[in-house]
């Protein structure tokens, strides 16, 4: 293991300058730091980070451990078609603005989605929903084109079924923006300076059970080795990150031995794998893909990098996510066998090179990451010496995170980090997004030669009422992916959280992109 902080500077950024005073458990506010600013939190949008936006908008129904809970619908019926679903809003809330919360509202939201259709069509949910009716003041009624067995999941995701107050829409509308960020949650956004800091207090008009502490600061702190001194200065009390994006396995196993700091990790919530671009020249060809598979020693990742806190990955979906507990292909690390498949496709090492050829072209591959991610830099370096030992040469890319999405969309890779949405989402809103350019997935997917059979069989069965046909071709669509080899799966990650030992009730939402920061206290 690296030794937490040997080689890095003692000297702190001068925050304080930047900063509103030090949060803490004398004044009873939460100093939470991220790498990444709340940026546009409006969640009819993409741009803003999820955790922030869960603070203050809310949504009809709750995704819990248990299933769909009542939220600010206290329940509903679904028609015997399932095409309809009525839901029967709570008389007592209001937004922070003083605006009722009523069906005229929950109309007008789900009309601003709908209206900004291309942008949220990776959501089966949107495709589906014909109209919004109101019954009356407090009764609202969604009628769907088909009967759609997530209906309520995807309601309950954290964007982009979410309230926000009518006095805040532009023009009627909500997809240029917004003036101001007004919702129904536990938490108000009082101040925002870009890139340094936002705060949030507790909305004293909440409806539900208010938090206990009285706010949270959320930090900007893009270095993460600041961000670490600063949890052992106590200038901060948490870091929470999903998928490594905050916190590397050197520093959480160095701080799981001190008394002043505790270390939670969820459940495994999502699937780490590399995405293979069956439109490149070089991933195009089905064996290659398969000798890619074989190289990968992902034991290697679980326990060099991972220090054992994930599990290795055989296929893309862990087999107790829903429709996924169904044998299929995999891939065992065996070098040996990549080395068979890619000289039967005439890819040969020349003598005294160290890649491989073929009709005077290298097998030289481009793998992207985000740059700031504390694990994929770690993940690309072992990749790229596993493929060196069968003679495949892997140029690593790090990027910040927007060129890297960029590079999703566009489909400029030939391997790419992935991972899966992980609960509530998987499998079914994950599956959806399959069929549209905004992610690795689709361009990993598009040279296949079954994409359109693939997309077809996507769009059935979201649809289908039937369990048994559902649950079939689930089945032929992972396993059809497995076969042609476009995702290398990796390990099924874990959302990890460091705090101060004075902070208690730190856990985990459902989904890895959330917060729970109403749960938290300090001790008395």
């Amino acid at each position: 293991m690296k030794p937490l902080l040997s080689v890095f500077p003692t000297l702190l950024l001068t925050l304080a300058c930047a900063f509103p005073a030090l949060a803490d458990k004398s004044n009873n506010m939460l100093d939470y730091a991220s790498t990444k600013d709340i940026r546009d939190i409006n969640p009819h949008l993409y741009s803003g980070e999820m955790a922030a936006q869960n603070m203050v908008f809310e949504s009809l129904v709750l995704n819990t451990e248990k299933g769909v809970a009542p939220y600010l619908a206290e329940r509903w019926d679904i028609s015997p078609d399932g095409k309809s679903y009525t839901f029967f809003l709570r008389h007592d809330v209001t937004f922070s603005d003083g605006e009722p919360f009523n069906a005229k509202a929950v109309k007008l939201n789900i009309e601003a989605v709908l209206d900004n259709y291309e942008r949220h069509a990776w959501l089966e949910l949107v495709r589906q929903i014909d109209s919004v009716e109101i019954v009356d003041e407090f009764t609202v009624k969604l009628n769907l084109k088909n009967p759609y067995y997530p209906t309520l999941t995807e309601l309950g995701l954290t964007r982009p079924f979410r309230f926000i107050s009518p006095n805040s829409f532009i023009n009627g509308k909500t997809k240029t923006g917004v003036a101001n960020y007004v919702g129904t949650g536990p938490w108000v956004l009082t101040e925002h300076k870009k890139d340094q800091y936002a705060e949030f207090k507790v909305n004293p008009n909440y409806w539900g059970e208010k938090p206990v502490l009285n706010g949270v600061i959320w930090r900007v702190i893009p270095d993460r080795q600041t961000m670490l001194l600063s949890l052992q200065k106590g200038d901060i009390q948490l870091i929470f990150g999903a998928d490594g994006d905050m916190l590397d396995m050197d520093s959480f196993e160095a701080l799981m031995t001190s008394d002043k700091f505790k270390t939670e990790m969820s459940a495994p919530i999502a699937s780490r794998a590399i995405v293979l671009n069956s439109s490149r020249a070089m991933t195009s060809s089905q064996k290659v893909r398969q000798a890619l598979q074989y190289a990968v020693d992902k034991e290697g990742i679980a326990q060099g990098i991972l220090a054992g806190s994930e599990k290795v990955a055989d296929t893309l979906m862990a087999r107790s996510v829903p429709y996924c507990d169904f044998a299929s292909p995999t891939y065992i690390y065996r070098p040996t066998k990549a080395i068979d498949l890619l000289e039967s496709e005439g890819w040969v090492l020349p003598k005294g090179k160290t890649i491989r050829e073929k009709q005077g072209e290298k097998l030289q591959l481009l793998l992207s990451y985000n740059v700031n991610n504390a694990v994929e830099k770690e993940i690309a370096e072992l990749i790229q010496d596993d493929f060196k030992k069968i003679g495949v040469g892997l140029t690593i890319l790090g990027e910040e995170k927007q060129a890297y999405l960029d590079r999703q969309k566009n489909g400029d890779f030939d391997l790419q980090y992935s991972l899966s949405w992980g609960t509530p989402y998987d499998p079914a809103s994950f599956v959806s997004s399959f069929r549209i350019p905004a992610h690795a997935d689709y361009q990993g997917q598009k040279g296949l030669a079954n994409k359109a059979q693939l997309d077809a069989m996507i769009g059935e069965l979201l649809i289908t009422p039937n369990e048994a046909r559902r649950q079939e071709l689930y089945k032929t669509l992972f396993t059809s992916l497995a076969e042609q080899a476009v995702y290398i799966p990796l390990t099924y990650s874990r959302t990890k959280a460091i705090h101060r030992s004075e902070l208690e009730n730190v856990g985990f939402n459902p989904s890895q992109y959330e917060i729970p920061f109403e749960k938290m206290r300090f001790k008395p």
